[in-house]
C-alpha cells in the first residue's frame, strides 16, 4: 500500500492506495480526537449494488445512515442534492457528523458539495470506487452540475482522507475503466514525459491492467495531482492546467447529454484537439498519431459525436470556468510537461472543429 500526504493552504490529510486500503478507514475514524456523532454514506445505486454490502460488513461501525443516489452524472443535480440535505436532515446530522463518499466520481463531487454546505460545512472521506476518481477525490473541487453547464455550483472543500482500496476497481466495466485512464494520461501529459512513455509501453490493454501497474500509475497521478494543488489550491494559477482537455470536453459532455458521453472519452477527444492547437500556436512538436492510435487501440472514439454542432460547442466553451470576459483560455503544451494558458480565437477553434467533424480527425 502507498501512502501520498496532501498539503493544501487549509489542510493536510492522507490518501491511502492499495489492495485492503479500507481497513485504514476505521483507524482514521477512531483516530481523531474530536469524535463524529453521526456518520452518513452517500453511494449509487450501481456501487451500492455491488459493494455496500461488504463495505457494512468491513467497517462495522454504528450509527451509519445510508444514502442511495443514481448513478454517474444523474447524481449532480439540484433534486438530488436538495434530497440529500434532506436526509441529514432527518437522520439528525449535526456539525460533528462525518459524511462518506463511497463511490465514483460523480459521487465524490455529490457527496463532497453536500459535506461543504451543510450546516455551513462538515468533515468528509473520500471512499473512491473508480480510476476515474484518483484525480476528482483529491484536491477539494466538490460540485454539481447546472443544465447550462458542468460543476457550475460548487465549492473547494478538502477532505479529512482518501481510502482507495484497489479491490473496487475489479468489477469496473471497460467504458468506465477508458473514462478514469483518461485523466491518467492527462496527468502524464501536463507534468512528466517519462511517465507518460512509460504508460504507452506499460498499458496496451484496459482489461488486462495488473495490480502492480495500477498502483504505480494511480499513485504517480496522486502524487502530480497533489504537487499542484499544494501550490495552488482554490484554481487561481496553475491548477488551471488540470483541466487539460476539459474545455472542449466538458462542452461535449454538455451537448451529448451528461452521461450519453463519459468524462473520460469526453477528455480524449478534448486533448486530442488540444495537442493539435498547441503544435499550431506554441510550436510543440510532438506525434499526435501516435497517441491517436495508441487511444484507439484502448477502445477511445477520437472524434466528436454525430450530431453535435460546432457552434453549440463553441457558446459552451464560452461558458468554461476559464473563460474570462467572453475569451475562450485554453490548457495547451509547450512541449510535454510544461503547460500553458493560451487564449484561443474564436475562428481558430471553429476553423478545427470543422476539420475535426468533417474528417473525423485532423489533418497531419
Amino acid at each position: 500500500m502507498q501512502q501520498v500526504e496532501i498539503h493544501t493552504s487549509t489542510k493536510t490529510y492522507p490518501v491511502y492506495i492499495g489492495k485492503g486500503a479500507i481497513q485504514q478507514l476505521l483507524e482514521i475514524i477512531h483516530g481523531t480526537e474530536d469524535h463524529y456523532t453521526s456518520i452518513m454514506v452517500i453511494t449509487d445505486e450501481t456501487v451500492a449494488k455491488q459493494h455496500l454490502q461488504t463495505f457494512r460488513e468491513r467497517i462495522g461501525l454504528e450509527r451509519v445512515f445510508e444514502k442511495i443516489v443514481p448513478s454517474g452524472e444523474k447524481a449532480k443535480t439540484f433534486d438530488v442534492y436538495h434530497d440529500c440535505l434532506t436526509s441529514a436532515l432527518e437522520y439528525k446530522l449535526d456539525r460533528k457528523s462525518l459524511i462518506l463518499s463511497f463511490g465514483g466520481g460523480a459521487v465524490g463531487d455529490l457527496a463532497g458539495f453536500v459535506a461543504a454546505t451543510y450546516m455551513r460545512g462538515i468533515r468528509f472521506i473520500q471512499i473512491p470506487t473508480t480510476i476515474l476518481a484518483h484525480d476528482s477525490a483529491v484536491g477539494g473541487k466538490v460540485a454539481i452540475n447546472h443544465p447550462l453547464g458542468k460543476n457550475m455550483v460548487g465549492a473547494f472543500h478538502q477532505p479529512e482522507a482518501v481510502v482507495y482500496d484497489l479491490e473496487y476497481l475489479k468489477t469496473l466495466p471497460e467504458k468506465e475503466l477508458r473514462s478514469g485512464f483518461a485523466e491518467v494520461i492527462k496527468h502524464s501529459l501536463i507534468s512528466d514525459e517519462n511517465f507518460y512513455c512509460w504508460l504507452m509501453e506499460e498499458i496496451q490493454s484496459l482489461n488486462e491492467m495488473t495490480d502492480p501497474q495500477m498502483l504505480e500509475f494511480l499513485t504517480r497521478g496522486v502524487q502530480i495531482k497533489g504537487a499542484i494543488v499544494a501550490e495552488d489550491e482554490k484554481e487561481n494559477g496553475v491548477r488551471a492546467y488540470l483541466n487539460f482537455g476539459h474545455t472542449l470536453g466538458h462542452a461535449i459532455e454538455a451537448e451529448a447529454g451528461y452521461g450519453k458521453v463519459t468524462h473520460g472519452e469526453a477528455v480524449a477527444i478534448g486533448m486530442l484537439f488540444s495537442l493539435k492547437l498547441s503544435t499550431q500556436l506554441l510550436g510543440l512538436d510532438f506525434n499526435i498519431k501516435e497517441i491517436k492510435n495508441w487511444l484507439k487501440g484502448l477502445g477511445y472514439k477520437t472524434s466528436i459525436p454525430s450530431g453535435i454542432s460546432n457552434e453549440r460547442l463553441l457558446e459552451r466553451m464560452k461558458q468554461d470556468k476559464k473563460t474570462v470576459n467572453g475569451s475562450i483560455r485554453f490548457v495547451l503544451l509547450e512541449k510535454v510537461g510544461l503547460p500553458a494558458l493560451k487564449e484561443v480565437e474564436e475562428a481558430v477553434l471553429l476553423m478545427n472543429l470543422k476539420n475535426f467533424a468533417e474528417e473525423g480527425e485532423f489533418d497531419d
